[in-house]
């Protein structure tokens, strides 16, 4: 049973994120190389504003809005269930290969199949998601151990491993590709997102309405298998079938979310750590606030990252790694 103040608490928490997540929305339509006054948003949002305030924010800011804070959210709940799969507080779907996996996957599709990148919008998911269930498949045999199982170390190393030489593929395939398309996969290893109509949000959205309650769902077995495997046996959790599960479901997750906004690492990594700070480690309470956080903190850093130089901006990959680096590094040394 839960205590009916962490309960409280977290009740408190989810509310708090979902004020910084409105404030930063508001931020957001304002700013830009097109700017709207504040005090006509409101009024363009239900169809009062001039055309010029229409088109910005329904044709560019919105879906832009919508796209990263649905793949933030997306990268947390990944990252968190990696963790809970790994026993391993630093584990990150961008760190183990799982993105770079998805990259490959894209390139591939992208260089080699003569179709234009918005013709194949909805089977971009579904292209990253058989690229990364297939390194992750490789990343899990070989930190696979018969006599003592997964090895959570092993898992981030080989990860590690994978990655680099998953990167290194992605350069080697794009050597010879024309410009434009080298542009494009350029802005996809930059993490810049480019998936910003709506037909991106449409294409995303299923999956995250499937996966994510079912991970709520899972959050009682993510408990279980945060304890030691014994126990968990006794508890009479199927462990390497349950690991399976959530495993796919966190590559899904990851998968679907840089399909449209590229290589994005790091959100995964604090959003659950920051979450489970504020409201413990019980994975029914902090599973819904690193969710929200991981939505809150993309959107935040593509919200900056967008207007520090204009009219390109920063890509929104390169301003997390600039927060989440350092955050990396006190983790690894506090760990």
């Amino acid at each position: 049973m839960i205590h009916p103040l962490l309960i409280k608490k977290q009740r408190i928490t989810v509310g708090v994120s979902l004020l910084l997540i409105a404030a930063t929305i508001m931020v957001s339509l304002g700013l830009g190389y097109s700017a709207v006054s504040y005090d006509r948003i409101i009024p363009a949002l239900f169809g009062q504003g001039t055309f010029k305030e229409e088109f910005v924010l329904f044709t560019i800011r919105l879906p832009r809005i919508f796209i990263t804070l649905l793949a933030g959210m997306a990268l947390s709940l990944s990252g968190a269930l990696l963790q809970g799969i790994t026993r391993n507080d630093l584990v990150d779907p961008g760190f183990i290969g799982i993105n770079s996996g998805a990259g490959v996957a894209i390139t591939v599709f992208f260089l080699f199949f003569p179709i234009e990148a918005g013709s194949f919008i909805y089977l971009l998911p579904l292209i990253a998601f058989i690229g990364a269930i297939l390194t992750a498949i490789t990343i899990y045999l070989f930190a696979y151990h018969k006599k003592s199982g997964l090895q959570p170390v092993s898992l981030v190393l080989i990860g590690v491993g994978v990655s680099m030489a998953l990167s290194g593929t992605m350069v080697v395939l794009i050597s010879s590709a024309d410009q434009m398309k080298v542009d494009f996969i350029a802005k996809w290893l930059a993490g810049n997102i480019w998936g910003t109509d709506w037909p991106f949000i449409w294409a995303l959205l299923p999956w995250l309405i499937l996966l994510i309650p079912f991970a709520l769902y899972k959050a009682n077995t993510l408990n279980l298998l945060g304890l030691s495997e014994p126990a968990a046996l006794g508890a009479g959790v199927p462990i390497e079938r349950e690991r399976i599960v959530l495993l796919l479901t966190a590559v899904a997750l990851a998968s679907s979310a840089v399909s449209v906004t590229g290589g994005i690492s790091f959100i995964g990594l604090m959003a659950p750590h920051i979450a489970k700070a504020l409201v413990g480690p019980r994975n029914q309470l902090y599973l819904p606030v690193a969710i929200l956080l991981g939505g809150w903190l993309l959107l935040f850093a593509d919200t900056i990252g967008r207007n520090i130089l204009e009219p390109s901006g920063v890509p929104a990959g390169i301003m997390v790694s600039l927060i989440g680096a350092p955050y990396f590094v006190y983790l690894l040394l506090k760990k």
